[in-house]
């Protein structure tokens, strides 16, 4: 470990950065365990793409809970809002292949 915990501000820091690990594992797997046709089917960008975006993501955040990052870097909010916007706009409509389910409820 390079750095350490030596403050309140630092542990909050950590704190965040294991959160936003967490939420990237989340989406990793996820994106893992769909179907790649429920993202054509979406049209949404290839489950390939997601799966490197997300790759991506859960790397960086897991050098800045690894404390080797020592700030909030701007690859760690990219990291964030990728995982976000995943699991916010992505999750739900690759999921809900195969339902009848319109934005009302089923008809």
């Amino acid at each position: 470990m390079l750095g350490g915990i030596h403050s309140v501000l630092d542990l909050i820091f950590w704190l965040l950065s294991i959160g936003a690990f967490v939420l990237c594992v989340w989406a990793l797997v996820h994106a893992i365990r769909t179907p790649a046709r429920n993202f054509a089917v979406a049209g949404k960008l290839t489950k390939n793409i997601w799966l490197a975006i997300l790759g991506f993501a859960t790397l960086f955040t897991f050098a800045a809970a690894a404390l080797y990052l020592r700030a909030i870097s701007i690859l760690n909010v990219a990291a964030v809002i990728a995982a976000g916007v995943y699991l916010a706009d992505v999750k739900p409509a690759v999921s809900g292949q195969g339902r009848n389910e319109g934005p009302y409820g089923p008809w």
